[in-house]
């Protein structure tokens, strides 16, 4: 691969790294901070691991610390339509142009990224951090990949550490039990540093707080000092080891959001101790106006067209609960989209039998699962199963199921939350990385 000379042809260099190359280890990223100088420690950080609500908690956070003034930093992934969204400032995408120069600044102080190529996900995350620093951000919110010891991400040191609820996903490189998740996980753990626990299964809360006896760390664990619960009045207050707020409401939607919220409010309450100032009003509005595109998103009406980028049993639960709540006796149309490398049986065997009428497409990726090769699976599952070449053809087949009162609900993988997101926006620019 030979090195850009442009912002456009970085771009270019950045899309022809291997988009689902996972290659676990901090060596290559530390190398290539080190010679840009460390840019991971102009700003504190706020570092947020687990399966599933990473995303919201850090929305959540972010929005909230940007009430309060700061110039926020929010690095997450993947992405849904542009890889631009991966890397915000201020709650804005960072731009092509900057975005490219960044990747030319990169390579310029990192050369052995053009002659031994890191992962998409490791560079994305150096050519990340370079640009928050160069911006001058005052706080950065950091999404991992997966897992926590060995993701790019645990390469810049935290202020404050945050663990959201462990599952299993990723199991060929995590571990097959809820323990050896939840340690991996607790990688991104520092000495001294405070962690916030959302409520864990109790193997997988052992691991951690086991992880946080050897390091002393202090755990604030969801439950047991900080939690946020309904009013009579269908508020939400918090209650936190110093914080009380009441009076509280979320823009995200579903029960979950709870959860997330709760554990975003922990995160800004430690990191107001530690220095980085958040009003109570500032995290009023984080929890009441922050966005995160494709969970639980409308995208259309008549019938309701409903995205949720579920993609692991663990998230197919936490959307059918919420999906009880928020259409209770609406009918059901899936168009469902799966990687041929995940578990998709739970996910099946929990959602179909759910379901009118489940439309199966092909994803716009090479790791695509053919439809044809679990149309039978799925017949088993619903009495009302086709599979279709592509997302057009199945949209429209959901479409005419659920007339005007029933809801189209796509899911199953968030490449398949991007294909919807790209159509209705008219966004050119397929997604086509995870």
């Amino acid at each position: 691969m030979s090195a850009p000379r442009s912002p456009q042809e970085a771009l270019v260099f950045l899309a022809r790294l291997n988009p689902s190359g996972i290659k676990l280890g901090l060596e290559r990223v530390r190398e290539a901070l080190a010679a840009l100088g460390n840019p991971e420690r102009r700003a504190p950080v706020l570092h947020v691991a687990g399966t599933n609500g990473k995303g919201s908690t850090c929305a959540f956070a972010a929005t909230a610390l940007q009430a309060a003034g700061h110039r926020v930093g929010l690095y997450t992934s993947p992405h849904l339509v542009r890889v631009n969204e991966r890397i915000r400032v201020d709650g804005e995408d960072i731009s092509d142009e900057d975005f490219g120069q960044a990747i030319l600044d990169v390579l310029e102080r990192y050369p052995s990224a053009v002659s031994e190529p890191m992962t998409y996900f490791e560079f994305g995350t150096v050519v990340a951090l370079w640009h928050f620093a160069r911006v001058g951000v005052d706080v950065v919110v950091l999404e991992t990949g997966l897992g926590g010891r060995l993701d790019a991400t645990t390469a810049a040191p935290a202020r404050v550490t945050a663990i959201t609820p462990v599952s299993f996903d990723h199991m060929e490189y995590l571990g097959d039990t809820l323990a050896a998740i939840a340690g991996e996980k607790a990688g991104i753990l520092e000495p001294g540093v405070p962690c916030v626990v959302s409520r864990q299964a109790p193997e997988a809360l052992e691991a951690i707080a086991a992880r946080a006896r050897a390091l002393g760390a202090p755990l604030w664990v969801e439950g047991r000092d900080f939690e946020l619960t309904a009013t009579a009045d269908g508020r939400l207050a918090y209650r936190g080891p110093a914080w009380r707020l009441d009076d509280l409401s979320l823009s995200l939607r579903g029960p979950h959001q709870r959860q997330n919220a709760a554990v975003a409010l922990a995160c800004l309450e430690a990191l107001d101790a530690s220095g980085i100032s958040v009003t109570a009003r500032a995290a009023r509005v984080g929890l009441a106006t922050a966005r995160w595109p494709g969970r639980l998103e409308e995208v259309g009406e008549r019938p309701t067209v409903l995205l949720d980028g579920a993609h692991n049993p663990a998230g197919v639960d936490v959307l059918l609960a919420s999906l009880a709540t928020l259409y209770p006796g609406r009918s059901l149309h899936c168009v469902f989209g799966v990687v041929a490398d995940k578990d998709r049986g739970p996910m099946m065997r929990a959602l179909f039998p759910r379901c009118a009428s489940v439309q199966l497409t092909p994803l716009d990726t090479p790791r695509s699962l053919a439809p044809a090769a679990y149309l039978e699976e799925a017949r088993s599952l619903c009495p009302d199963v086709a599979a279709w070449p592509d997302l057009d053809a199945a949209l429209a087949a959901a479409r005419a199921r659920a007339g005007e009162t029933g809801v189209v609900l796509c899911t199953g993988s968030l490449f398949l939350v991007g294909m919807v997101r790209a159509r209705v926006a008219g966004t050119p620019s397929p997604r086509g990385v995870s």
